[in-house]
């Protein structure tokens, strides 16, 4: 019976050590290296990059409106049919069929000079949600980040549960060996080492759920990181926090890039009701033309133009325009009215941060004191045992209390660790920049200083472009 349970906790044993990967074999890995493969690695971030700069070539295309617009078109015409007349002499119908082929081609010039300034309220508008999508990105790199401490938080609590499920599984086995041997002299009944070895199969089964849990966390380190932890080193320090809930729920309400968000779509939404209310303002332009028409049945052909200045405006459109301005304007109550419950939402959100990390640090305080107080009363117990004094039921539950306590401590540390990191995302600083890690700088307003003028692509400017969008393998 002994040697089977040795061999189930040798193997334990190896699958756990397997799963951890040799301590040995692998570099330390510190939380911000971790972050910092991240944020490397994100395709999250990646795909919202180009999420700017596709709200970035809305400025452009809004610039462009305002400029000229330089078409041709051209056309190749063959007429026929039949004329009929009626002779004289004879009073009969005679016909005649006729054809003529011609072609064209024209060069065709048209500016809007007015459209009740749609065009210029399209350019701010198009700006606001830039600098709307600027902030989500901002968000979608906090959102990789906190999920990046968690899964390295994880990783470690895996790892310790499984080391002191395997401790504890020493622990039981030793236990499991003197009961046997006080059974043998009589010391003790068969009842004792049946009580151990079932305390030792329990403990067993928790190991098998303590290695589940530890794959479990290297499959999402990797998902997140882009590849399986190392050995993981604990966090030194905690990341400065504001001194108080009030500090930090100000803080959040100006600074969050949620709020910055909304903000600026709201300013976009109460742009987009002057552009519907702009419809229903005439439009006036001025348009030139150019071309050749040349017949082929006779070989001649004209050439000429014409410059026309032009005008035009609604009537009636069937309630359409009034309906377009209703629209905008329950689109910018809307903007307004999630503002409002977003700014209580952040708040809600610092001060539940802020709750969870008081009870961590608790928690982890008088599970420390749990510990030290447990680790007394189980040396004491299984002295006492080897006196006579105690039962194996009293070593071994002594033993699970000191294993339970231990195990508390372990979560409470790392629930203190991601706790303050929550607190840090609720106020917008969890950001690569905020933690200073050493990652590529990116830019966001780079490309936006290449488009927001709309360059022709064969401009100097649109070359330059052409080669940034072939740096980023987009072309």
């Amino acid at each position: 019976m002994l040697g089977s349970i040795r061999r189930n906790v040798t193997r334990g044993v190896a699958i756990a050590t397997l799963a951890m990967g040799t301590a040995v074999s692998v570099q330390a890995e510190t939380l911000g290296q971790s972050l910092t493969s991240a944020y490397e690695h994100s395709g999250l971030i990646e795909q919202n990059r180009a999420v700017l700069r596709a709200a970035d070539e809305g400025v452009a295309q809004a610039v462009a409106a305002l400029r000229p617009v330089i078409s041709w078109s051209g056309n190749v015409r063959r007429q026929f049919g039949r004329t009929g007349t009626i002779s004289a002499v004879t009073g009969q119908l005679v016909t005649r069929g006729s054809a003529t082929n011609d072609a064209s081609i024209n060069l065709i010039a048209r500016l809007v000079l007015f459209n009740g300034g749609r065009n210029k309220l399209q350019i701010d508008a198009a700006k606001e949600t830039v600098l709307a999508t600027r902030s989500d990105l901002v968000a979608i790199e906090q959102q990789v980040l906190l999920r990046a401490v968690f899964a390295f938080m994880e990783v470690r609590r895996a790892i310790e549960t499984v080391s002191l499920r395997q401790n504890n599984i020493r622990v039981i086995r030793q236990e499991v060996r003197a009961a046997r041997d006080r059974f043998e002299v009589g010391e003790v009944t068969r009842t004792d080492v049946a009580l151990a070895e079932a305390r030792l199969s329990q403990a067993q089964s928790a190991l098998a759920a303590a290695e589940g849990a530890l794959v479990s966390a290297r499959e999402e380190y990797r998902a997140v990181v882009g590849r399986y932890p190392g050995g993981l080193v604990p966090p030194g320090t905690l990341p400065r926090l504001p001194a108080s809930v009030d500090a930090a729920k100000a803080q959040a309400v100006r600074m969050h890039p949620d709020m910055l968000a909304a903000r600026h779509r709201v300013a976009a939404a109460e742009l987009g009701v002057l552009i519907a209310e702009g419809a229903k303002k005439p439009t006036v332009s001025l348009q030139g033309q150019y071309g050749v028409t040349e017949s082929f049945d006779d070989r001649t052909f004209s050439r000429g133009g014409s410059i026309s200045l032009n005008a035009e405006g609604p009537i009636y459109q069937g309630g359409g325009l009034a309906s377009a301005v209703r629209e905008a304007m329950a689109n910018r109550d809307q903007a307004r009215a999630g503002l409002h419950v977003l700014r209580f939402q952040l708040e809600q959100n610092v001060g539940d941060a802020y709750v969870q990390l008081r009870v961590a640090r608790a928690s982890r305080d008088s599970f420390r004191e749990q510990v030290r107080a447990a680790t007394v009363a189980f040396q004491g117990v299984r002295e006492e045992a080897k006196l006579g004094a105690r039962t194996t039921l009293d070593v071994l539950d002594a033993e699970q209390e000191l294993l339970d306590a231990r195990a508390s401590l372990i979560s409470a540390q790392v629930d203190e660790t991601r706790a303050a990191y929550q607190v840090l995302a609720t106020i917008g600083q969890l950001t690569a920049d905020k933690l200073q890690l050493r990652v590529p700088q990116y830019d966001p307003a780079a490309y936006y200083n290449l488009v927001k003028d709309a360059p022709a692509g064969l401009s100097k400017q649109g070359r330059e472009l052409d080669r940034v969008l072939r740096a980023l393998g987009k072309d």
